[in-house]
């Protein structure tokens, strides 16, 4: 089966050869019918003539309406005038499924088009996404492998939380109370010091409230955590991670982000290092623009826009205020106020897309921070022997594969970034 992609780029033509797919737009003019065809990598036209199929095919193909599943058989050429440069010449046509009227016209709202995703998933702007997503996650799990990481999975279900209780999702476990895991960093601490260099790729799942461009429920999470490693070491990496990704979507879709509003220059032009600041300089920035923000609050969207406005590639910002920070975030020595963690933050309204840090070594530090953040100790108390037991200096972060995807195709919505969104509001279809 010849597919679509291969005829654009002119590999099939003057060949006679079968096309399979569904009819994305249909007109008839005297004694043609021009069916464009779609299939999982583009669209091309079909041109049947009355005179050059039976006539029962002809009249089969004259009715069909959009989304009928449709072969045709005939002659590759060259034509300007039709979409993408290719048509077929049809010599044999056969409607596989007569669909009935589709539901999706022009101009429909937003709420109609997430209640219709299952079929809205077919539309061209759909898997442009679908297609660089592909590409996206296959170059992050090539970069790790390359950087000598191991893949390693964790539970979906866990008896704790990592990033606090007020985002848990709660489940019944056989009488027990469990939770939707929301990061598998605390696993991957105890896996690093069993290979060193982990990496995960998988769903996470967070409560919260937020309906905002930028939030699921429902998201799949890179993660990574090095062992013998601070978090400088990791910064490397989550610019250099983000990079490839960058680079390899320029070169496997750069049809697909150019039509999405992404030149594939802009990802070409990525290089790490990426601009970096601390949260004191971003304040001062911040302030320079007239925006006076609290120290020790976190940085918003508004902040966020502000700190990447006019920047082509993200920015990192470092060393956060201790105050509210998650219990494993190493505190920096020379200023216990403050903790070596860090945010890789994207323009274009994405925000934060990757959160990391260093993480705390000393036992009864996290001891005391669980119990400052009203955790149970005794519910860690597996996590904890990792810093019994051979405990070494080592750091990670998450990298929201949604909001990197986000940026690359520059949505102004993350749930475009997959295919069936979760959010506060919707869980179907």
């Amino acid at each position: 089966m010849v597919r679509i992609a291969d005829i654009l780029h002119g590999g099939h033509t003057g060949r006679e050869l079968e096309l399979k797919g569904w009819i994305y737009r249909t007109r008839s003019v005297g004694g043609k019918v021009f069916v464009v065809l779609r299939d999982d990598t583009g669209i091309l036209q079909a041109t049947i003539s009355k005179d050059a199929v039976p006539a029962d095919a002809f009249a089969a193909i004259a009715k069909a309406l959009i989304e009928s599943a449709v072969t045709v058989r005939g002659t590759v050429v060259e034509d300007k005038r039709a979409p993408g440069g290719f048509e077929i010449r049809a010599t044999g046509v056969l409607v596989v499924h007569f669909a009935e009227k589709f539901p999706i016209q022009e101009d429909l709202s937003e709420e109609f088009l997430l209640d219709v995703r299952h079929l809205w998933v077919r539309s061209q702007r759909m898997t442009r996404i679908f297609r660089v997503r592909h590409a996206t996650f296959a170059a992050v799990h090539e970069y790790f492998r390359d950087q000598g990481f191991w893949e390693v999975h964790p539970p979906m279900i866990t008896p704790a939380g990592s990033e606090g209780g007020a985002t848990l999702f709660e489940v019944e476990y056989f009488g027990r109370k469990a939770y939707l895991t929301q990061s598998w960093q605390l696993y991957a601490e105890a896996l690093a010091l069993a290979m060193s260099k982990v990496y995960y790729i998988g769903p996470s799942f967070r409560a919260e409230k937020s309906r905002t461009t930028r939030h699921l429920t429902e998201y799949w999470h890179a993660e990574m955590e090095q062992a013998w490693a601070g978090m400088d070491d990791v910064i490397k990496h989550a610019e250099s991670v983000i990079a490839h990704a960058c680079h390899r979507v320029a070169e496997a879709c750069p049809g697909d982000v150019a039509a999405l509003g992404r030149p594939p220059e802009v990802l070409k032009a990525v290089r790490a290092p990426f601009e970096r600041l601390t949260y004191d300089e971003a304040l001062r920035i911040l302030k320079a623009k007239g925006m006076d923000l609290e120290w020790g609050k976190d940085l918003r969207t508004l902040e966020e826009r502000a700190l990447t406005e006019g920047k082509a590639q993200p920015i990192i910002v470092t060393h956060y205020p201790r105050v509210s920070q998650a219990f494993y975030k190493a505190r920096d020595p020379t200023r216990p106020d403050l903790v070596l963690g860090f945010d890789v933050i994207g323009g274009d309204g994405v925000g934060e897309i990757v959160g990391g840090s260093e993480r705390e070594t000393d036992l009864e530090t996290i001891r005391k921070s669980l119990v400052d953040q009203g955790e149970d100790p005794k519910a860690y108390g597996w996590y904890l022997d990792s810093r019994r037991y051979g405990s070494v200096p080592h750091a990670g972060f998450g990298m929201g594969m949604e909001r990197l995807i986000q940026w690359i195709c520059k949505l102004e919505h993350i749930r475009d970034a997959v295919p069936f969104p979760r959010t506060p509001a919707r869980f179907a279809p």
